[in-house]
């Protein structure tokens, strides 16, 4: 019992932050990337089958890149247009998933648009809700903001949906090693 109102509120959670990131981009936003990078290691040992998580969180993940797109036309976000664009790009990869059951092209039609969001937001936060200071700061250091996001997210999916690993396993191992 207790198993099922665990997946219920995950559940729940991975559909209800997205709602809420269009009304708090930064706090909400952050909150919905911790429960994504942690919501399989809750629901699967809780009874979930990797079968039914799999669509779940790829249904849950499109609506938080629809909150993302509907935030950047809310607030008139100077980058909106690029958020669009990566939008449009991640929603093919995940239509590809959906229609074929294969991870990989989550590599071919990588997801650049969270970590854009998550950067802009934290700068927009970080520069007191102003967006025209927020846009400056992000211009001067686009390159930068741009290589950071590619490298970090072509590994990440390379490592998630071709490679195959999983990361808790992959640091427990290691911290076992070097615990033993």
């Amino acid at each position: 019992m207790i198993n099922l109102l665990i997946i219920a509120v995950v559940i729940f959670l991975k559909f209800a932050l997205p709602a809420a990131i269009v009304f708090f981009p930064f706090g909400v936003g952050w909150a919905n990337f911790v429960l994504d990078s942690v919501d399989g290691d809750i629901l699967i040992p809780a009874g979930m089958s990797d079968q039914n998580y799999q669509p779940i969180d790829k249904i849950a993940d499109w609506c938080t890149y629809v909150a993302m797109a509907w935030c950047a036309w809310r607030f008139r976000w100077r980058i909106r247009k690029l958020i669009y664009g990566l939008f449009v790009f991640r929603s093919v990869g995940q239509a590809l998933f959906l229609l074929t059951g294969d991870g990989k092209w989550f590599f071919f039609f990588p997801n650049f648009l969270e970590p854009l969001f998550l950067i802009y937001a934290t700068v927009i936060f970080f520069k007191k809700r102003d967006e025209a200071a927020a846009f400056a700061f992000f211009a001067k250091r686009e390159i930068a903001f741009i290589a950071g996001i590619f490298l970090y997210k072509m590994q990440d999916e390379y490592i998630t949906h071709i490679a195959k690993i999983d990361r808790t396993d992959f640091f427990q191992d290691l911290f076992s090693k070097f615990l033993n």
